[in-house]
C-alpha cells in the first residue's frame, strides 16, 4: 500500500493506492496506532472515490524529519576529505552512539517536483539520497519514503558546530512522493539511484544498497527514541551511501531524481535560499 498526500480545493486530504481515505483522516491519528491497527484502519477507511490533485510532501505540518549521519562509509570518507577540524566523523562511525540531528519540521518539507534550494552563503551544495523510515508512536517503522537530505558542505565542513546552517534551511529537505508501507526487515533489500541531469544531460548518477549501512534501522530508531517522545509519529532519514565528486556543486536549474526501490522523487534546483515563495505544503 502507498499513502500519498494530495492538494484539494477544500485542503490536503490523504489516498491510498490512488483512493481517498476520508476527509479529516490525518497521518498523525494513523500513527499513533500500532502497527498492524494503522494498517487495519486504513484497509477499513479506503472508499472507492479515486483521488485527485497536485500531490504534497507526504508529511503533516507538525511532524519532525530527523536524520542520521555517517552511516555509509562513502559519508564517512566525504565528511573527512571536507572537514577542516580532524577526524570527528571517522570517530561518529565507530562509536556506539549514531550522529541523529533534527533536519526539518514538516511544513518546511517540500514534496514531489516542488523546488529544492542551495544556500546563497554557500559555495559546495550537494544532495543527499535517503531511505527515510516512517516511524509511528510505538516506535515501530511502519513504511518509507525517498528523502533528499540537501546539504552545504563547506559550511558543515569548516566546523561541526555549523552542521544546523548546512543542513536546515529552506528548501533543503525532500520527501516523496508517497509513504509505501512495508515491513521492516523487507527494507534492507531495496536500493537507492541518484541522476543530476543539467541542461538536459546527466552530469552525474550513483546507486547504492542499503545493506551497506554501518548501522541497523532498529538501533538507529532505539537511539532516536531515547528521551524523545513522537505521539504522532516521526520521520528519519538514515544517511547517504553517494557522494558526488568534490568538483560537483548544484546548480539553479539541475533536475535531482531519487530512486529509493519503487519511489521516484523528483525536484529542480530553484537557487539560492532566500525566502519561501514557490513552495507547497
Amino acid at each position: 500500500m502507498e499513502l500519498t498526500r494530495h492538494l484539494t480545493p477544500r485542503g490536503p486530504r490523504w489516498a491510498v493506492d490512488g483512493r481517498w481515505l476520508p476527509e479529516g483522516l490525518t497521518l498523525g491519528a494513523l500513527l499513533s496506532l500500532p502497527r498492524a491497527s494503522m494498517l487495519e484502519a486504513i484497509q477499513s477507511a479506503a472508499l472507492e472515490e479515486p483521488a485527485r490533485g497536485d500531490l504534497l510532501a507526504p508529511v503533516e505540518p507538525g511532524h519532525e524529519v530527523w536524520a542520521s549521519g555517517v552511516t555509509y562509509v562513502q559519508s564517512r570518507e566525504a565528511r573527512r576529505a571536507e572537514s577542516e577540524v580532524g577526524d570527528v566523523y571517522a570517530r561518529v562511525y565507530e562509536a556506539e552512539r549514531p550522529e541523529l540531528f533534527l533536519k526539518a519540521i514538516g511544513w518546511r518539507v517540500v514534496g514531489h517536483e516542488s523546488p529544492i534550494r542551495i544556500r546563497q552563503d554557500s559555495r559546495w551544495n550537494v544532495p543527499e539520497p535517503e531511505l527515510v523510515l516512517v516511524i509511528n508512536r510505538q516506535l515501530e517503522v511502519v513504511g518509507y519514503t525517498a528523502g533528499n537530505d540537501v546539504s552545504s558542505r563547506d559550511i558543515e565542513g569548516e566546523n561541526p558546530l555549523y552542521l544546523p546552517q548546512a543542513k536546515i534551511y529552506d528548501g533543503a529537505c525532500a520527501l516523496g512522493p508517497g509513504i509505501h508501507l512495508a515491513v521492516g526487515e523487507k527494507l534492507q533489500d531495496l536500493t537507492i539511484e541518484l541522476t543530476i541531469d543539467r541542461q538536459g544531460k546527466a552530469v552525474f548518477s550513483g546507486s547504492t544498497a542499503i545493506q551497506n549501512m554501518r548501522r541497523g534501522f532498529e538501533e538507529l530508531v532505539a537511539y532516536l527514541g531515547r528521551s524523545l517522545q513522537f505521539p504522532e509519529g516521526v520521520f528519519l532519514m538514515t544517511g547517504t551511501g553517494i557522494v558526488p565528486p568534490d568538483a560537483f556543486t548544484l546548480l539553479p536549474g539541475d533536475r535531482v531524481t531519487i530512486r529509493v526501490g519503487a519511489l521516484r522523487l523528483l525536484n529542480v534546483v530553484a537557487g539560492a535560499a532566500a525566502g519561501r515563495e514557490g513552495m507547497a505544503h
